[in-house]
C-alpha cells in the first residue's frame, strides 16, 4: 500500500501521541485494534512502541478513542513535505506501475459467461 513512495518513512513525522491524562484505560482501549502494531498496552495503560508502523495519513484510533486521548502531529506539515518532496507523484508512479488505477468495468465482470 504505497502512502509514501521513494522517501524514508522514518523521515515522516506521523505517528499516534497519547495523552496519559485523557486515556480512559479501564473503559476503551480500541487503540489495541491497531493492524499495524504501533501499540504495545502496559500496566499504565497503552503505550505507542512502533511509531514507523503507523500508517501515513491514518487517525482511525484517534477518530475512536473514547477519551479523545490520541492525536496527530499537524497534516498541514505532512501536506507540505509531500508537496515538496513530490510524494504524491510518486504515489501515482506506484499505483499506475501496480495496475491499480486500470478503469473496472463491472458490467463486463457481472455478465456470466455463456456456453
Amino acid at each position: 500500500m504505497p502512502w509514501i513512495v521513494g522517501y524514508p518513512r522514518d523521515k515522516v513525522s506521523w505517528y499516534p501521541i497519547i495523552d496519559s491524562e485523557k486515556c480512559l484505560k479501564d473503559k476503551c482501549a480500541i487503540c489495541m485494534n491497531c493492524g499495524q502494531k504501533v501499540f504495545e498496552w502496559t500496566k499504565d495503560g497503552p503505550k505507542v512502541v512502533n511509531p514507523n508502523s503507523c500508517v501515513v495519513g491514518c487517525t482511525t484510533c484517534g477518530n475512536l478513542c473514547r477519551g479523545t486521548a490520541i492525536s496527530f502531529p499537524d497534516k498541514k506539515e505532512l501536506r507540505l513535505l509531500y508537496a515538496k518532496e513530490k510524494i504524491w507523484d510518486k504515489v501515482h508512479e506506484q499505483l499506475e506501475k501496480d495496475g491499480k488505477l486500470k478503469i473496472v468495468n463491472h458490467e463486463e465482470a457481472a455478465v456470466p459467461a455463456q456456453t
